[in-house]
């Protein structure tokens, strides 16, 4: 011992730096002690000068009356001392301005996790588990609360400690357990989502022991914060910036992952668990709660809430005013202190609001990742048998597009406008979840209400055409309710959009799924009839549209709107109708062809069947119609194909710009069904030279199509969209492709035929890594 002692003064002695370069190297606290043997009175006289705040013994006390007989009786006391040291700088933390807190110290965390604190608590933690005595130790649940607590605390403020954590498969799937219980929920939940986000491999929700009963013992409150959780374990790793990976790299990737992801297993676990999704349709379509009695503490909690970012930590304040409000009627003895009391507690409408939302928030989010999924049309099932969209119709007005208070609630901060706040992500998810529910799928009636559905069917029968499939069997006991269906809810807010909203995307993403697939004439008449068109043109034409991302949503919609629709064509010439508005409207094409590519797609399609029709009335709008007419000139078109191939590579192919490759396409094939395929690879050799660059983009345009030819012939899904979006059949496509790349040089639809040999560069090899 006294050899020990001395060996540790000599470290003290010698400084901090050199027993703190040891620690590191040890990661439980009876290691530590069994090598430096370090004695009370030597912590007591180091802890002042390094102000350790007494931490080091407080552990060491931890330590000696944690042990595997002991019964813990004496650790929650050590515990409370240890707790506010801590809780101190995490409030400091998640109170200040991130950036200024992260650059900020935390010594008390730093120390506890220097000292073996966090190691220490795991143990504790998991040690009934570890024992295999036939009585198990039992840890009270205000131990494990504490325990909890200073693991998240500790993870927040020390960097790296969350990652260690994360390692810990076992402690990570032990956490779980600890959900069953319910005075230790929120702490478990919320310790288990910041773990979560920095694990490297996702975990496997199958492992998690007695999963299915696990979410069956949640109540609703914490079925919604679970999702929390579950959106990591659901989501792919990349899916937030999906369309800024190469689709090289993609392909790549997927030769490598043969089988399911982690992800989509994970996603399949969720829906064997019997009435999950219902009990998430539940929790999304519920009203806010009536209920109003709290504490009285609930009068300064809108100045705390402030800092609040998620409905974990408002669950944990709101069961604390419940208890206190029990409290506080038992205590009350007469009926005017009672009175007295309800009116001083009730809480906040807005905190009740917000709750909700948050809620909300994390049940949107799973139930449109499972809506992206392989069991889509599973997912779709299940979501209209259990009423979501006619749930969330008559939510629109009064929580989801409700109109802000003067003293509406924002995060730490924030302001009501910011993207951040809970109002506005609740918008967007909302807004995402009707974009994946609409797209390419015949629930999408199910947005409209019976009387909707029913203008459709007259659309039809006054145009003399086939009623939509789709519409004829939508089952109309889960159609919208009430005057207005969602779309036509979603058509009002979007026209009172303000120009700089930040909404105007997603809003005309959610319109345009509703219009993507086969195109429908009676679709496109019901939103023209609602002065869509004229909204979307006066936003790219008269406002000047600047954000590239709201263009881009504009102009993909508006071909949508248009495309083989004359009646369309027509509006649009009744609207812009002066040179000066044409002019502006094309230097808004022109602008960007990787964002108004697909409008360009429309009306090259919708010109080449107008003038295959001898209808009196499409005759007139050719002639009239200024779009049509500048889309008629062979020079435009070849402008558009020249501009279009040169813009992309293969190396740089996204799925966001691979559209302007199809598109290139299309206007190709429509050409060659008129046999002018040859005179247009000739213009394009033609406009090579001109611009002195021969080669350059006939030999990009033979790497493009050899790698369209990679990439589309094994995608069912893909080809399915093209064929639907340009009515014209996938094996058309493949010909036209293969025709193209043809390898003879005396083939006038060759490109190689196109391409001196001096300049000849088509066989050079993509690299997919």
């Amino acid at each position: 011992m006294e050899k020990g002692t001395g060996f540790c003064k000599l470290f003290f002695q010698e400084g901090d730096k050199v027993i703190f370069l040891v620690m590191k190297h040890w990661t439980h606290w009876n290691h530590i002690l069994s090598l430096l043997q370090i004695t009370e009175a030597l912590l007591k006289e180091r802890d002042k000068q390094a102000k350790w705040n007494g931490i080091p013994l407080l552990l060491q006390k931890l330590y000696e009356h944690s042990h595997p007989n002991s019964d813990f009786s004496q650790c929650q006391s050590i515990l409370k001392e240890i707790s506010p040291l801590l809780s101190m700088e995490a409030m400091v933390y998640v109170t200040e301005d991130r950036k200024a807190a992260q650059e900020s110290s935390f010594p008390n965390t730093y120390t506890f996790d220097l000292f073996g604190g966090v190691d220490l608590l795991v143990e504790i933690l998991m040690r009934p588990t570890l024992i295999t005595q036939k009585k198990k130790q039992k840890i009270s649940d205000d131990l494990i609360k504490d325990c909890l607590s200073i693991l998240y605390n500790t993870c927040i403020c020390t960097e790296g400690v969350t990652r260690r954590l994360a390692e810990r498969n076992d402690f990570v799937l032990f956490l779980f357990t600890l959900m069953t219980n319910k005075k230790t929920f929120l702490q478990t939940a919320t310790l288990i989502e910041d773990i979560l986000g920095v694990k490297k491999e996702m975990i496997q929700l199958d492992d998690i022991p007695n999963l299915a009963s696990l979410v069956s013992s949640f109540d609703q409150q914490q079925l919604a914060n679970f999702c929390r959780i579950l959106a990591v374990t659901i989501s792919e790793l990349d899916t937030g910036s999906d369309d800024k990976h190469t689709l090289l790299a993609k392909n790549a990737q997927q030769k490598k992952n043969l089988g399911p992801s982690r992800a989509e297993i994970n996603q399949a676990t969720l829906l064997n668990i019997p009435g999950f999704i219902e009990r998430l349709c539940k929790l999304a379509t519920r009203k806010v709660s009536e209920t109003t009695g709290t504490s009285t503490f609930l009068q300064e909690l809108e100045e705390w809430y402030t800092w609040l970012d998620n409905a974990l930590v408002l669950d944990a304040l709101m069961r604390v005013a419940n208890e206190e409000a029990e409290q506080s009627s038992t205590e009350s003895s007469d009926e005017s202190g009672l009175a007295n009391t309800s009116t001083r507690t009730q809480l906040p409408q807005s905190m009740k609001i917000m709750h909700e939302i948050m809620y909300k928030l994390e049940v949107l989010y799973v139930l449109c990742v499972l809506l992206m999924g392989r069991q889509r049309n599973q997912v779709h099932k299940m979501i209209a048998e259990f009423r979501l969209i006619p749930g969330l119709n008559n939510l629109f007005d009064k929580l989801i597009w409700r109109k802000h208070s003067a003293s509406a609630l924002v995060l730490h901060g924030h302001n009501q406008n910011c993207d951040c706040s809970p109002d506005i992500t609740l918008k967007i998810q909302f807004l995402r979840l009707l974009q994946s529910f609409s797209d390419h799928h015949e629930n999408k009636y199910l947005l409209l209400n019976s009387q909707e559905l029913n203008e459709l069917s007259a659309i039809s029968h006054k145009a003399n055409i086939p009623e939509v499939d789709a519409v004829v069997n939508t089952d109309r006991s889960l159609v919208c309710d009430g005057k207005r269906g969602l779309l036509t809810r979603l058509l009002q807010v979007m026209k009172k959009e303000p120009a700089e909203s930040s909404f105007r995307f997603w809003q005309a993403r959610a319109v345009e799924s509703f219009l993507r697939g086969t195109t429908s004439y009676a679709d496109q008449m019901f939103l023209l009839k609602r002065g869509l068109l004229e909204h979307i043109l006066y936003c790219i034409v008269d406002s000047e549209c600047k954000s590239r991302d709201v263009l881009q949503s504009y102009f993909d919609l508006l071909g949508e709107l248009m495309k083989f629709n004359i009646d369309a064509f027509k509006r649009f010439n009744k609207y812009i109708n002066t040179d000066e508005k044409f002019q502006i409207f094309l230097n808004q094409i022109n602008s960007s062809l990787v964002d108004s590519n697909m409008l360009v797609r429309c009306i090259t399609l919708s010109l080449d069947r107008f003038e295959n029709q001898s209808d009196a009335k499409v005759a007139e709008v050719l002639s009239e119609c200024r779009l049509l007419s500048y889309m008629s000139q062979m020079s435009m078109r070849m402008s558009f194909l020249f501009r279009l191939i040169n813009i992309i590579h293969v190396q740089t192919l996204t799925q966001e710009n691979v559209s302007c490759l199809n598109t290139s396409l299309v206007i190709l094939m429509l050409a060659r069904r008129k046999e002018k395929l040859p005179f247009y690879l000739r213009t394009l050799q033609q406009m090579e030279y001109t611009e002195k660059y021969p080669g350059f983009i006939l030999n990009n345009f033979h790497s493009l199509l050899r790698f369209w030819q990679q990439h589309y012939l094994n995608k069912d899904k893909d080809s399915t969209c093209l064929e639907n979006s340009s009515c014209i059949s996938f094996t058309y496509w493949k010909e036209t492709v293969s025709i193209l790349l043809s390898p003879d040089r005396t083939s006038p639809c060759a490109i190689v035929s196109y391409i001196d040999e001096a300049y000849m560069d088509i066989d050079r090899d993509f690299s997919e890594e």
